[in-house]
Order: structure tokens, then sequence, then C-alpha cells
């Protein structure tokens, strides 16, 4: 897999209001885990369509990975221009920080937001450009990642497209393990 498509709940959809939140940092480290399986695969480029929370999340795990990893490339494919113009501006400084480190940045439609197909668009073109999708979800808790799998799962049925989960039960596995780190070293 060359391409991946990477997605996940938005913050406030996990109870995440601000960047400093602990459970950032683990979910950090199940991307990190996956990309680098992925990279051992062969993996060049991550996808991410620049929406707060999990992909953003990525993006940053991905920058902390090129310096191992220096061939491994972002692309941000907005779903419209200017998708952050309603953010406060602490978020839009965050996001143009995470936009100002990728490889390559272009917003799928041409014009501003003008109605949800715009998104459902993205969905779908971003499932045609990769060869897989890296996907933070949790089948009992619908949420806007349901709107990533569904186009991907089509795309599954009728050729080799991977999915691959990060699932609630792969976070408390990496908290575990972390406590139990913390308990060794005391």
């Amino acid at each position: 897999m060359k391409v991946v498509a990477v997605s996940g709940y938005k913050g406030h959809e996990l109870g995440i209001f601000n960047q400093k939140h602990e459970g950032i940092r683990y979910i950090k480290k199940a991307i990190r885990q996956r990309i680098i399986s992925l990279i051992d695969e062969g993996l060049e480029w991550v996808i991410i369509s620049g929406q707060l929370g999990v992909e953003l999340w990525a993006a940053e795990t991905v920058y902390d990975l090129q310096t191992d990893y220096p061939n491994l490339k972002v692309a941000v494919l907005t779903p419209f221009l200017n998708q952050e113009k309603n953010w406060n501006e602490e978020t839009q400084e965050y996001y143009q920080h995470i936009l100002g480190q990728a490889d390559f940045v272009e917003s799928i439609s041409k014009k501003e937001y003008e109605n949800p197909t715009q998104l459902r668009m993205k969905n779908e073109y971003i499932i045609q450009k990769s060869d897989g999708l890296l996907l933070l979800y949790d089948e009992e808790k619908e949420g806007s990642p349901l709107f990533y799998l569904k186009p991907a799962k089509k795309r599954q049925a009728q050729e080799n497209y991977i999915i691959v989960m990060i699932t609630p039960y792969d976070l408390e596995l990496i908290v575990e393990e972390e406590r139990e780190a913390q308990q060794d070293f005391w």
C-alpha cells in the first residue's frame, strides 16, 4: 500500500476540546504504530482532509515520523476552500501550522462551502485516490468516520482496498502498556 487515507472522529466527538488532552497522546501512539507497520509494507503518502481531530493528529504523527522516515509524505485534500474560516483564531493557527508542513495541499472543490455534497464528494475522492483507509472508529459509536467507512467498504467489495481500524480496544491496550511500563519504572 503506497497511499493511505487517515481519518477518525473529530475531537469533540471524543470529548476532547483542547490540544493538551491526555487522550491525544494515546491516539497518536496508535496511529504511529499503524503507520510504521504500513511503512514497512511500502507506504509513501498519508492523505487527510484537514478535519479537526484524528486527521490533524495523524499529520502531526507523520511529521514526527519523518525524522526516521524522510520519504513519508503528507497530502491535505480539503473538501472546499477556506474550510477553517469559521474556526476560532487559535484553531485556525494550529490548522495553518499543520498545512504549512504538508508536502501537498489542495482543495477538491474550488469553491467555499456550499452544501454537504462537497463533504461526500471529498470522502469518495480521497477513497479513490488511496490504496487503503486507516480509521479510528468504534462500531458502537457512530459519528463522522462512518462517512469515510461507507465508500471504503463499497470500494473494498469491488477490489483490493484495505481498511485498517484503530478501535477503542486498541487504545485501551496502549493505555495499559504505558501503565505497566510506569509501574516497572518505579
